[in-house]
């Protein structure tokens, strides 16, 4: 049996869903799981996320019944290959995200694809739960029509518990309220009884979007490229210079002649990649 099976309750006094300091995180533990999802996914927590480190995995530490980081951290170490890592990684995953984040881009995406022959290919290298690849299938079908059908979106993350959610497509009414009622009605189905309070995203608009698990870490990418454009917002802030340089560099065969890379509005890749060049508001091009 694994170490990591669930554990009993340990019996201490909570207040709330957040613990009065009932486990214990020193200092080394909190540079070991610095170093663990740096080596895992790439990402760089400083020192001011202790306290999320903290909050997000206490969870995992309850459910097994631990009370010391160390014993947590201890048992990781000693199984590699358990399943527990993929929990590790997505509590320390930030899945902050909305439908038409960045609205400049759509329109730039829109004009981009009018001129694209053949079926369109859009990679979202960061899908968390779903927000940015439904936002880019619903800009194809606003603008393609009926020819959007035949385009295709891999949506790909690290955290498979977001991707769970991106697949479901369910999202809360007064999420799906802040697009305008045009989108609403084309695109989502209100949910009634026990769905009420959430709206679905219509089957047409799933059937182009295909979720997959991916690590961009990962020494290889199972993608069919090249791609139209590579939406790839708001995930680089999380990696060091060295590591999104490499990104960078893989990101470049996968990508059209005359594809278009989005980045986020925090993200500049202008002075670490040679492979791309500034095309404006956030949009790259490849460097010929």
């Amino acid at each position: 049996m694994s170490e990591f099976a669930a554990g009993t309750d340990t019996g201490v006094k909570r207040s709330g869903d957040y613990a009065a300091r009932d486990l214990i995180l020193t200092d080394a533990d909190f540079r070991c799981i610095c170093e663990l999802i740096y080596q895992r996914a790439g990402i760089v927590l400083a020192e001011h996320k202790r306290e999320m480190v903290y909050s997000r995995l206490a969870k995992r530490l309850r459910h097994h019944g631990l009370t010391r980081f160390s014993d947590y951290l201890a048992r990781l170490k000693q199984q590699p290959e358990a399943r527990e890592w993929q929990a590790f990684t997505n509590a320390l995953t930030t899945n902050l995200t909305a439908f038409f984040r960045e609205a400049h881009h759509f329109p730039l995406l829109a004009e981009h694809v009018r001129q694209v022959r053949g079926p369109v290919k859009i990679w979202c290298a960061a899908a968390s739960t779903g927000e940015e690849p439904y936002s880019l299938a619903m800009t194809l079908q606003e603008t393609l029509g009926a020819q959007a059908s035949q385009s295709r979106i891999v949506a790909t993350d690290i955290d498979t518990d977001a991707l769970k959610r991106a697949q479901a497509g369910v999202y809360p009414l007064e999420q799906v309220r802040k697009l305008d009622q045009a989108r609403m009605k084309r695109f989502f189905q209100r949910g009634t009884g026990r769905h009420a309070g959430f709206a679905r995203v219509r089957s047409e608009l799933c059937a182009m979007v295909e979720f997959m698990p991916l690590n961009l870490l990962a020494p290889r990418w199972p993608l069919d490229g090249p791609f139209d454009a590579i939406f790839c917002r708001n995930i680089m802030i999380y990696f060091d210079k060295q590591t999104q340089a490499d990104i960078l560099r893989r990101f470049a065969p996968l990508l059209k002649p005359d594809g278009l890379l989005f980045a986020g509005h925090s993200e500049n890749f202008s002075y670490i990649s040679p492979e791309f060049k500034l095309r404006g508001q956030t949009v790259y091009t490849l460097a010929k």
